[in-house]
C-alpha cells in the first residue's frame, strides 16, 4: 500500500467526485497535484493553495508521496501537474515524453540531524559525506526514508560518494522506514538515530525531542524543486488548462512572493528562483 499523504483543500466530497468520478469530472475546476511529502509536511500547500484557488478558482488536490512515487503516478497519467525535487529524474521524465516542459520553482538545503548525544562526534560539521563516513564507521544508527523520495536519492548519492555500502549495515545500524519525511524523523528521534531531511520540513516538525541539526552548510545538500505539467499528449485526460495555470501562478510574481512568505517561527522554509 502506498504511504501517501493526501491534503483536501476542496471539501472531501468534491476530492471524491474528482478521484472517483472520472470523466464526467472534467468539467471541474480543479487539478490533481503530484508532489512530495517534503513540501506537504512543511505546511507549504496550506498556505499558499487557497491564494492560487480564490485568484483563479480552481481547486489543487495534492497526493503526497515520494518523488519516485510521484514520477510513477505521473507517468501513468494519474495527475496534471508534477512537482518534487529530483531534478535528474524530473529530466528524464521530460525527455521520455511524460512531461511538457521542467521549470525551477524554488529551493533550500538537506541537514543531518541527530541526538544531542552526538554518538557519531559529527556535531558542526559542514562535511555531509565526511558525516555519513564517520556514523557508518562508528556504526551509529542512522535512519533512511528507504522510499525512493528525492531526499532518499540524495541520501544514496551521498553514501556513494563516501564509499558506504549500506547494505551491510541494513537492520542493524542502518534502518530503512519506508516512509516520509515526518514519519522517518518520528523513527529517528525514537530510536536515537542521525537522518537526513529537507530543512522545511525540519522547521516544521513538532517532536524534536533533543534533537539539533549536525551537518549543515555543505554545498552538496542543495535541495532543488522543481515543477511540470504532465504531458497531455501523452495524456488526454490531463487539464492543461488549469495545470498551465497553476505552473504560471507558482512561477509567477504572487506565486514566487507566497512562497518567499511561508515562514515558521520566523524562519523561511523555502527560497523561490524560478526561471522562466
Amino acid at each position: 500500500m502506498l504511504n501517501r499523504v493526501l491534503i483536501r483543500i476542496a471539501p472531501l466530497a468534491l476530492l471524491s467526485s474528482v478521484l472517483i468520478a472520472g470523466p464526467s469530472a472534467a468539467e471541474d475546476k480543479s487539478i490533481l497535484l503530484q508532489s512530495t511529502t517534503s513540501t506537504a509536511n512543511s505546511g507549504l500547500y496550506d498556505a499558499i493553495l487557497p491564494m492560487f484557488t480564490d485568484e483563479t478558482g480552481i481547486t489543487v488536490n495534492v497526493v503526497a508521496v515520494g518523488t519516485g512515487q510521484a514520477i510513477k503516478n505521473a507517468q501513468n497519467g494519474d495527475g496534471d501537474v508534477l512537482l518534487v525535487h529530483a531534478k535528474s529524474a524530473e529530466e528524464k521524465f521530460v525527455a521520455e515524453g511524460y512531461g511538457s516542459e521542467r521549470f525551477d520553482v524554488m529551493y533550500n538545503d538537506f541537514i543531518i540531524v541527530g541526538p544531542a548525544a552526538d554518538p557519531a562526534g559529527i556535531a558542526g560539521g559542514k562535511h555531509a559525506v565526511a558525516a555519513l563516513k564517520t556514523i557508518a564507521d562508528s556504526k551509529s544508527t542512522f535512519a533512511s526514508r528507504g522510499d525512493n523520495s528525492g531526499t532518499h536519492k540524495k541520501e544514496i548519492a551521498l553514501w556513494e560518494e563516501a564509499g558506504v555500502d549500506t547494505s551491510a549495515g541494513s537492520g542493524a545500524w542502518y534502518r530503512e522506514t519506508g516512509s516520509g519525511m515526518g514519519a522517518t524523523l518520528n523513527a529517528a528521534v525514537g530510536m536515537g538515530a542521525y537522518a537526513l531531511t529537507d530543512r522545511g520540513t525540519w522547521i516544521s516538525f513538532k517532536n524534536k525531542g533533543d534533537y539539533q541539526i549536525a551537518v549543515e552548510g555543505d554545498k552538496g545538500l542543495f535541495n532543488q524543486y522543481g515543477v511540470i505539467l504532465v504531458n497531455p499528449t501523452k495524456h488526454p485526460n490531463v487539464k492543461k488548462t488549469e495545470g498551465q495555470a497553476f505552473i504560471d501562478w507558482i512561477l509567477g510574481e504572487e506565486g514566487q512572493t507566497a512562497i518567499a512568505n511561508y515562514k515558521l517561527d520566523g524562519q523561511q522554509l523555502f527560497f523561490p528562483n524560478a526561471r522562466r
